[in-house]
């Protein structure tokens, strides 16, 4: 308790500059993945692409981030075993924070898109086994992660597969491409819509006062869906009217470009309202820690600066760092059009969608390289560089050890200069 009464807004200090840095590599690495498709399709420049998360993930990290923070900061350890030594919590979530932090970086540093979920619970896994024992562990929790390595991009690449699928026979096939994409992208936005709308709400808005029932999170999903699928068919007809209809590929992609600024926009908030978490949940731990004086089962409100700090970190890693990674998957895995980003962005919130609500750990990173994988299978596998492949999947095995070694040894030496 002395270390805390002595060092108390020092290690509140520390947390910020090392939340920060965790913050910079979620906007490094999973932000950067989130924008790759928009940018790999040319739908969106990559200045383009870093303005629009800008606004909306910082949108989506202030406005709806504050409701995500529990599990990042108790569902993978038991956090009343360190109620005797409160302070031996602290240290941990400070080498988890360092730790997860500079694996980001340096993954992003070399184009790997990784979990970032991933990383954060692989750095807290570490320091808890070191500091109070493996018993500390949900187990479970880490299997759910693990078996999520192969079950995500399985799911989110079938969503891929069969939206382009449908996509190819509904418009691209046909004797009238253009005539068809007039008919049914305004659909498309419709599904699109909704789905990252129900993510959206059910991931976070309850933090600004929407406390909204399963039935009414459907029906204002349904009716702003509907709004963007009466305004698409309204801009579509307007900016499209004096084309041919029998107009090869080329117009009709440059429709499918539109709904991608849409996608782009919608799945930028709701990442900015979920992933901040990963930088902020720790960081959350260790204030309502001090300033409970060791009292760890405190509930607390969110320090009114964190989430702002959160936000600007995802701003700054995106800017900084965020062009390796959006390269990686926006053109190293496949050769991505406005279409073929759509299937896998709309796949990519589909599958986002059904996780939450049966519970299934899963990864944004994994979800949309799977979904991208998908998009590339449905065109022959000789459409895919298994190269770019085998080095994602190996950065996706080495994340949790990775994160969790740095955290053992950013633990030794936090532990070191405190005590």
């Amino acid at each position: 308790m002395d270390i805390l009464a002595n060092y108390g807004t020092v290690l509140i200090l520390v947390a910020a500059a090392f939340g920060l840095l965790m913050a910079i590599g979620i906007g490094a690495n999973d932000v950067a993945n989130a924008m790759g498709t928009s940018v790999g399709s040319k739908a969106l420049t990559v200045k383009q692409a870093i303005v629009i998360a800008m606004i909306f993930e910082f949108a989506g990290a202030y406005l709806a981030g504050g409701e995500v923070t529990d599990t990042i900061r108790k569902g993978v350890i038991e956090t009343s075993l360190f109620t005797a030594h409160p302070d031996v919590l602290i240290y941990g979530m400070l080498s988890a924070l360092l730790a997860a932090g500079t694996w980001l970086l340096v993954a992003s540093y070399m184009g790997w898109p990784v979990s970032t979920t991933h990383s954060i619970i692989g750095a807290i896994i570490g320091f808890a086994c070191i500091s109070v024992g493996t018993h500390a562990i949900d187990w479970s929790s880490v299997q759910g992660i693990v078996g999520s390595w192969i079950v995500t991009p399985i799911i989110s690449g079938f969503f891929a597969y069969l939206i382009f699928i449908s996509a190819q026979r509904l418009i691209f096939d046909t004797d009238t491409p253009l005539l068809n994409a007039k008919r049914f992208v305004p659909v498309y936005m419709f599904i699109t819509t909704m789905v990252i709308a129900l993510v959206t709400i059910k991931k976070g808005l309850s933090h600004v006062g929407l406390n909204l029932t399963s039935l009414e999170a459907w029906i204002w999903s349904i009716a702003v869906s509907a709004m963007v699928m009466i305004g698409g068919y309204i801009y579509i007809a307007k900016h499209f009217s004096n084309r041919d209809n029998n107009d090869g590929s080329n117009s009709v992609e440059s429709i499918f470009s539109v709904l991608m600024v849409i996608t782009a926009c919608a799945m930028a908030f709701a990442h900015g309202s979920n992933d901040v978490a990963n930088a902020i949940g720790p960081l959350s731990a260790v204030v309502a820690t001090v300033q409970n004086m060791g009292e760890i089962g405190a509930k607390s409100d969110i320090a009114w600066w964190i989430l702002p700090l959160g936000g600007v970190g995802i701003v700054v890693g995106l800017a900084t760092l965020g062009h390796k990674v959006m390269a990686t998957v926006g053109t190293g895995i496949t050769e991505l059009t406005p279409s073929r980003g759509f299937a896998a962005q709309l796949a990519t919130a589909c599958t986002v969608v059904l996780a939450s609500g049966t519970g299934l750990p899963i990864s944004t990173t994994q979800t949309l390289v799977g979904a991208v994988l998908g998009v590339g299978f449905a065109r022959g596998i000789a459409a895919l560089n298994l190269g770019v492949v085998r080095n994602i999947v190996a950065s996706w095995i080495i994340t949790l050890p990775a994160g969790a070694l740095l955290a053992v040894i950013f633990f030794y030496a936090i532990q070191a200069v405190f005590s």
